[in-house]
């Protein structure tokens, strides 16, 4: 299946960076939130994202005006009806996102792909909640989405051969490299990250180092482009923390539970570079 029409669902951080990369290889996207506002920032985030490009020399200004064209917004779910498939990006709640894929399932036309940017719950849970379980799959993206080149494909207990082809070459369309991973809590890039986050959050926690501390080691000693505590920040502690849940309840091992410090600062509204605090403080 040749995908020309997408529609992303969420037009946060990574919706509106799936919609740009999208955008950039020639696909026509409609960028949903049903949040008209969300909307218009996500917008604007693309176009703040494509005049970084061109004040670099990367694209010039027709090219940034002919991605921008390749996108339009939409408040309403049900203008997904005619896409070739459909990105679910949607905060990390199961139930949001089941709620999500009832509706695509009922909307959409039968032979729509519907996809999932979820960075660690099941897809096979997601499809169960469609008729369409074979057409049903996950493409996660990492963030910055149109700088990180790796997308992690997930195939799904029903999904079909003919779906993960499709899904494939658009990943390469993009410019993306796809990996194949089995269906597990976390795949593999959550599965080896998010467990090293919350073992330097315990590091805090429990007095050993400071944050600065920590996040020196990791990238003198161990030469990270970032330290796990100013990554955490930057995806988003209460992303960090649900993807630990989903760990912790998938594999019933206690050497996924999350630490303490993590849920008091979610629960303090401590989200990293999003609220301007987390472990750092942010302007």
């Amino acid at each position: 299946m040749n995908i020309r029409a997408l529609t992303i669902v969420g037009a946060g951080q990574m919706g509106s960076g799936i919609a740009q990369t999208a955008a950039q290889s020639g696909i026509s996207v409609m960028l949903y939130d049903s949040d008209p506002e969300a909307g218009k920032r996500g917008l604007a985030s693309i176009g703040h994202q494509l005049s970084r490009s061109v004040d670099k020399g990367r694209m010039t200004k027709d090219e940034m005006e002919r991605t921008l064209a390749l996108v339009r917004l939409s408040a309403k779910l049900e203008d997904a009806r005619p896409s070739d498939m459909v990105i679910e990006a949607a905060p990390e709640d199961r139930a949001i996102k089941r709620s999500i894929f009832r509706e695509l399932d009922r909307i959409c036309l039968p032979q729509t792909i519907l996809a999932t940017n979820t960075s660690s719950l099941p897809i096979t849970d997601l499809a169960a909640a469609t008729h369409r379980p074979e057409r049903v799959i996950g493409m996660h993206f990492m963030n910055p989405v149109p700088v990180m080149p790796l997308v992690e494909i997930i195939r799904g207990l029903a999904t079909s051969s003919d779906v993960l082809a499709s899904v494939r070459a658009l990943a390469q369309a993009m410019g993306k490299t796809a990996v194949e991973v089995r269906d597990f809590p976390g795949f593999v890039s959550n599965r080896i990250l998010m467990p090293m986050i919350n073992e330097a959050v315990y590091t805090v926690y429990e007095g050993v180092a400071s944050p600065e501390a920590v996040d020196q080691v990791m990238r003198l000693g161990m030469n990270h482009p970032m330290g796990p505590l100013a990554l955490a920040d930057f995806i988003g502690l209460d992303t960090c923390l649900a993807i630990m849940e989903t760990l912790h309840e998938g594999f019933g091992d206690s050497k996924y539970r999350p630490c303490p410090l993590l849920r008091q600062y979610v629960r303090g509204g401590w989200l990293g570079r999003k609220t301007g605090r987390g472990f750092y403080v942010y302007e």
